[in-house]
């Protein structure tokens, strides 16, 4: 037997040895359960909420936006419910970004329309968090005059609770503080939360339906009526309806809310629709809204079941900061 075969025999005995070795010291080991839903942040300022390794919505933060939105918001058969801007007038409802937090009036500046010069800037991540079946993102923005002066300061919590049936409910936390004097949210029907349906959900694009707390159906018994929700639902593919239910939060400050909803696809809730509102600066603003992510043409009976479960939602969710 020749030296090199005699010292490859030896480095393959010595291997085996060290392998028998290890294999016979190993612990049990077994990883932890993995959540079925996580929020995973992602380049460009966008963090994407994934059930199951597939994503059902994304939030935009970037510093060059006029304001953070949600795109998509996916419903059950894996479609987004929502689209960018309103498919017959692109230019003037630019804003019209899916979901998305503004108002019209802030101190007599405009948040609402890309037009206007008010900008809600984001300014950092305060944490991500997942829990299993919720996950969430808590950021801080401040809402920009076009001076450059801070009307409000704003921390907002966007979470993602699912649901059996690959049905979800996203909610939206507000915590918005007057800067440095008190700060008057003007009348107007334009803001807090507006949600632009896909075209083919729209009342006159696709044949949906709106509907509300009060047995209103479509834009005609449904706009500027106050209501706990308003759902709007149509087909999203053939033979398949989906929908969204926006909620009102009990403890939001005037609800029942009016709701801003049009048979061309789009639907808002009104904080300030009866008249103005101030701000203090050491009485913050605290709002909540749901989205209810729902398959099928859902039965009042049942949405007023999701919006009880809603209502009674542990809201002392937001982190309360003092370091700004």
């Amino acid at each position: 037997m020749t030296q090199w075969m005699l010292a490859t025999r030896w480095t393959v005995g010595i291997a085996l040895a060290i392998a028998a070795l290890a294999a016979g010291s190993e612990e049990p080991w077994s990883p932890k359960p993995v959540p079925p839903l996580q929020i995973m942040p992602l380049p460009y300022d966008q963090a994407a909420f994934v059930r199951d390794g597939v994503e059902i919505a994304r939030y935009h933060f970037g510093s060059g936006l006029r304001r953070p939105f949600l795109y998509p918001i996916m419903g059950p058969a894996g479609r987004s419910l929502t689209r960018m801007g309103h498919p017959w007038d692109p230019e003037s409802h630019s804003h019209h970004n899916s979901v998305w937090v503004s108002h019209n009036d802030v101190e007599g500046v405009g948040f609402w329309s890309d037009q206007n010069a008010g900008r809600i800037i984001h300014r950092r991540i305060v944490g991500y968090e997942d829990g299993g079946r919720a996950s969430k993102i808590v950021t801080e923005n401040e809402w920009v005059a076009p001076n450059g002066g801070t009307l409000l300061r704003e921390t907002r919590q966007v979470a993602v609770v699912v649901q059996e049936e690959r049905q979800w409910l996203l909610l939206i936390d507000l915590d918005l503080r007057a800067a440095d004097k008190a700060v008057t949210l003007g009348k107007t029907p334009f803001g807090m939360v507006g949600v632009r349906m896909a075209k083919s959900i729209g009342v006159h694009d696709g044949n949906g339906r709106i509907r509300n707390s009060a047995g209103g159906v479509n834009e005609a018994e449904v706009f500027w009526k106050p209501a706990r929700w308003v759902d709007y639902s149509g087909a999203i593919a053939d033979q398949t309806v989906e929908g969204i239910t926006l909620l009102d939060h009990p403890d939001n400050p005037n609800h029942p809310s009016v709701f801003h909803v049009r048979n061309d696809g789009w639907m808002g809730a009104c904080l300030t629709f009866d008249g103005p509102r101030a701000i203090e600066p050491d009485k913050p603003l605290r709002l909540r809204y749901g989205l209810w992510v729902h398959a099928g043409m859902a039965t009042a009976a049942r949405i007023d079941q999701v919006w009880e479960q809603f209502a009674t939602l542990d809201t002392e969710v937001l982190e309360r900061r003092s370091d700004r």
